[in-house]
């Protein structure tokens, strides 16, 4: 707004000049005309001639003050691109700061809902573990943590534990969740192993208990089978319903341990 209050007069006065040089030239040639048919006295000359240095001079002083109208004009629209570029600038900052504030509600919101389960757990759970649903669970989110299923077993076992049992939706919405906020993006095709398989009898899925699979949270396709995959994994999708996948137990992935919480 403050460059079009300076650019405007300054082109208001490029007319008005313009418009008085205009003026000056049809004069000059009307008074032309007129001395043609008049006999001109020594006298008359000398004046004429003055006349005409101070239309010149007149005439050159215009011609200085349009340029110099021009170049404050010619600044007042560059300033004028400038500030619409920082204006754009700080409109897009503005924008990702926006993004960046929702993203941090987010992560508090989160933080706020774990407290609970951090609080219980370290009354309950050993260090590493935390409370859900009323058992102790262990994640390996470890970027280097990555064992067969057997392997992964043997570890839940040996702090007192065994892989994790979900066998109700409940426990499979949590435990999704969990997933999803604690993985990275680059991180979604990534398996955790829980205690289920069917290696005794293909396609009879079996909780470590010995107890069958009731009702499974497979993704669409799955169990398929493929190279005999007999063990069951859970993956971070935002559609917890449709997270499981059968693998191969010897592949390598992470895992989810589960054992009974300890009394305060």
């Amino acid at each position: 707004m403050t460059s079009w209050r300076y650019s405007k007069p300054a082109t208001v006065s490029l007319v008005l000049l313009a418009a008085v040089l205009l003026m000056v030239d049809i004069g000059l040639g009307v008074h032309y005309n007129k001395l043609k048919d008049t006999h001109l006295t020594p006298d008359d000359t000398e004046r004429i001639s003055n006349e005409l240095v101070k239309l010149q001079d007149t005439y050159k002083t215009a011609m200085e003050s349009i340029a110099d109208y021009k170049k404050q004009l010619d600044s007042e629209l560059s300033r004028q691109t400038q500030t619409n570029w920082e204006a754009e600038h700080q409109t897009k900052t503005i924008k990702e700061y926006d993004v960046q504030i929702v993203k941090m509600r987010n992560d508090i919101t989160v933080l706020r809902s774990h407290l609970p389960m951090i609080y219980n757990g370290c009354r309950h759970c050993p260090p590493g573990w935390f409370l859900m649903n009323s058992v102790c669970y262990y994640f390996a989110f470890s970027k280097d943590d990555r064992k067969t299923w057997t392997k992964a077993r043997e570890f839940c076992q040996m702090h007192g534990g065994d892989l994790a049992v979900i066998d109700s939706k409940d426990k499979e919405n949590a435990t999704v969740t969990h997933l999803i906020h604690n993985l990275d993006a680059s991180e979604n095709n990534i398996g955790f192993w829980i205690g289920l398989r069917d290696l005794q009898e293909e396609g009879v899925w079996k909780w470590l208990d010995g107890k069958i699979l009731v009702e499974g949270y497979w993704n669409d396709g799955e169990p398929n089978n493929v190279n005999n995959e007999d063990c069951a994994a859970v993956y971070s999708r935002v559609n917890f319903f449709k997270a499981w996948n059968d693998v191969g137990c010897k592949n390598t992935l992470k895992w989810i341990c589960e054992k009974a919480p300890t009394s305060s």
